[in-house]
């Protein structure tokens, strides 16, 4: 007789889908791989985006394609704001340093606080990120696009030439070392976006959930009113983190802010290898067993007294989940 192989319901061999699992599973995030990793891959993003063919006459054709296209939905009001804006120095240069700025400050920050505060979480809201950049640089290569303060036929105005502040890549001295015409999807509103969202949906305080809220609509408003985007490119950042947020979803199998906070034993308070919540010899199981009785062994939590074993009082869970009903928050294991 042949050997039998011990299958699962998915039909696959039992040790291909222990495999799998394992696979799809969150893990607790090392640091110097994640700083390796966002080095590494903001710099391919930057080499990419900027490697791209500068294709100036079809970007500014479908730059006019754009605008035509938001006069016929009567939504072409970038020249209006953006007229608005340059018309009160101190907003717009605020707009200008933020445009250049907090595209990267606030990415970072949400990402270090989710390896912080959310570490089993943190590999696929991570990946989600990744993936909406890596749909942009498509965008960038199929679609080039000249942002509005490059359309010769229109009198948008370069607010970062116009104020001389600085940071931005798309204007002044910085814009040789950068494609001017990568204008399609905005991946101000794509990363403002994941932030905003990650915020919301994780965060406890009303205030940061608030603001998590607010981000990407402030953005938005600061892409217009600089010149550097239209409307329609907000869209196409929104589109881009759909699709990343699918992929991980469909890799997941659940969306990225209910997997469980901690991983493989990484929650505060655990062992790895060991019961959460156990005494050592000295610890807490001494303690219980003092309290029983006086004289039982140390670490064991249970006393012997005249009436036989008195077990003692389970461990409290070392830690609760956020949201309450998460099935894949990880609890302690009592003392037994």
């Amino acid at each position: 007789m042949g050997d039998r192989i011990l299958t699962t319901p998915e039909g696959l061999p039992a040790p291909r889908q222990a495999t799998w699992h394992r696979l799809r599973a969150p893990r607790h995030p090392r640091i110097w791989f994640e700083i390796l990793l966002i080095a590494v891959s903001y710099g391919v993003y930057s080499l990419i985006r900027n490697a791209v063919p500068e294709q100036k006459a079809q970007a500014l054709r479908n730059a006019d394609w754009i605008w035509r296209a938001e006069h016929s939905l009567g939504l072409a009001f970038e020249k209006t704001v953006n007229h608005a804006a340059d018309s009160v120095g101190w907003l717009i240069v605020s707009m200008n340093y933020y445009y250049a700025t907090l595209h990267f400050v606030v990415t970072i920050g949400v990402l270090v606080w989710l390896y912080r505060r959310h570490p089993g979480r943190y590999a696929a809201v991570r990946m989600v990120l990744f993936l909406t950049t890596a749909v942009a640089l498509l965008g960038y290569y199929l679609y080039p696009l000249a942002p509005p303060r490059l359309m010769e036929s229109e009198n948008f105005i370069d607010t970062v030439l116009v104020h001389q502040t600085w940071g931005s890549m798309a204007s002044g001295d910085l814009k040789h070392v950068s494609n001017q015409y990568a204008a399609m999807p905005s991946m101000h509103i794509g990363w403002s976006l994941w932030c905003g969202l990650a915020i919301f949906l994780l965060a406890k305080a009303p205030w940061a959930r608030l603001l998590g809220l607010l981000y990407p609509a402030a953005t938005l408003v600061v892409i217009v009113a600089t010149a550097n985007h239209f409307w329609l490119d907000a869209v196409g950042g929104v589109v881009c983190l759909g699709f990343g947020t699918a992929l991980v979803c469909a890799w997941y199998g659940a969306l990225p802010h209910r997997l469980p906070r901690y991983a493989h034993g990484g929650a505060p308070g655990t062992r790895r290898g060991g019961a959460a919540g156990a005494g050592s010899g000295s610890g807490s199981g001494a303690s219980a067993g003092a309290a029983a009785v006086g004289s039982g062994p140390a670490g064991a939590g249970t006393g012997t007294g005249p009436g036989g074993g008195v077990p003692a009082p389970a461990a409290e869970p070392a830690l609760a989940s956020e949201h309450p009903g998460d099935p894949a928050a990880p609890v302690a294991t009592p003392v037994s």
